[in-house]
């Protein structure tokens, strides 16, 4: 996980209103001070995964507006705490942050969350 670990059990994690009602596996973003942090909603649907050992990525909070522009529109700006954001022939893609830490998501999950970008859902932190 980038940075350390956050204690993700009292945070309020969203995800996109395009994601689906039936719960669907998605983009979690959780606004936590002067971090965002991001997950991804399939980890927590494998009962054999630790909670506590689920990969997030933690933004810096003044860095989530170009981190918005990179992932709706695919600007090339340059976010702290990247290495790097690989779209996939299948669609889908992985964000990959400077310790290691990444996370794939489907085309599916990502156009969601995208969605959820251009409709203003996770504008502020």
């Amino acid at each position: 996980m980038s940075s350390e670990q956050p204690e993700v059990t009292t945070l309020v994690w969203r995800k996109s209103s395009y994601s689906g009602s039936n719960g669907g596996e998605c983009v979690e973003v959780a606004f936590d001070g002067d971090r965002v942090l991001i997950r991804d909603s399939k980890y927590l649907r494998d009962p054999s995964n630790d909670p506590a050992k689920q990969p997030i990525i933690a933004q810096p909070a003044d860095s989530w507006p170009a981190f918005l522009r990179l992932a709706a529109v695919g600007t090339a700006v340059q976010v702290p705490g990247l290495r790097s954001v690989e779209h996939h022939a299948s669609g889908g893609l992985t964000i990959t942050a400077t310790d290691g830490t990444a996370l794939t998501y489907t085309q599916s999950e990502w156009a969601a969350f995208t969605a959820g970008i251009k409709a203003g859902e996770f504008a502020a932190a």
